[in-house]
């Protein structure tokens, strides 16, 4: 847990918004409305921001926004960038961002884009999102007469080494990243290939935003290929990616384009068009 630093009374706290302020019925548990709507904040945030400032913008004492956010670090809720001095979200953010993905609504409208893409190109297509620094795949699509993939449904892949996570990792500010990557300890290895540092992969999400979309050769199962595009939620934070994933021998036509698109179409059909 991180200490709760002198300052906090220093500059007095915040003040408090009733309900009258926010037109809203005034909770029943206070403790409870105010952590979820630190939650709320820092997910609608483009990165990581101080305590001082979600004090301010939702009129929560500043004391009580500290003690808030070190009983969330501790469940892995929020992270606490110590020299920025700012805090972002945890990975149990992303893990309930899963859950709910798992619970229809990227799945139900995810399906049938996959199913197309998979048809249209010949080869087999996925969905996934990120669960703490791995992705979770939610649709498998398998295309007729390929090989059989790792990537089948519930089945979790280290994010760095995939198609889907770099695409995703990638649509993440650097902070959280950081966050996520803090050293080497982070990296995991299947086939010998990929970044096994923070450098590393710096350099691989650099080239990602470049292109526009993220690729992997070999990373995952030897001898396979992938390429993958981003879906943003209304915030512009990755909510999901698709991928097409093929043998790198095989002659076949570029599926970058059908990705793409199968991603801004889903990304439409979930509402976030406009991000």
């Amino acid at each position: 847990m991180s200490v709760i630093p002198d300052d906090v009374h220093a500059g007095g706290d915040a003040p408090r918004r009733t309900s009258a302020d926010t037109g809203a019925a005034r909770p029943q548990v206070p403790a409870a409305d105010q952590t979820l709507r630190i939650l709320r904040h820092l997910a609608r945030r483009p990165a990581p921001i101080a305590a001082s400032a979600l004090a301010r913008d939702l009129g929560i004492p500043r004391s009580t926004v500290y003690h808030l956010l070190a009983t969330l670090e501790v469940h892995g809720f929020v992270v606490h960038l110590a020299q920025e001095r700012r805090w972002g979200l945890g990975t149990s953010a992303f893990e309930l961002a899963g859950g709910y993905a798992r619970q229809e609504p990227l799945a139900r409208l995810g399906r049938p884009l996959i199913a197309a893409v998979a048809d249209r190109i010949g080869e087999s297509a996925h969905l996934a999102v990120m669960s703490g620094r791995d992705v979770l795949y939610i649709v498998e699509e398998r295309a007729a007469r390929r090989p059989a993939l790792i990537t089948d449904v519930g089945v979790r892949l280290p994010a760095h080494l995939t198609a889907t996570g770099r695409a995703m990792l990638a649509a993440l500010p650097g902070s959280q990243v950081r966050a996520l990557y803090p050293d080497r300890a982070a990296f995991t290895d299947r086939t010998g290939r990929g970044p096994t540092r923070p450098s590393e992969l710096r350099e691989v999400l650099r080239a990602v935003r470049a292109a526009g979309v993220a690729t992997e050769d070999g990373e995952v199962t030897q001898g396979f290929r992938s390429v993958a595009a981003v879906v943003r939620d209304h915030a512009g934070w990755p909510a999901a990616a698709i991928a097409v994933t093929w043998q790198e021998e095989r002659a076949m036509t570029d599926p970058t384009d059908a990705v793409v698109e199968a991603a801004r179409m889903l990304q439409s059909r979930l509402g976030y068009d406009r991000a």
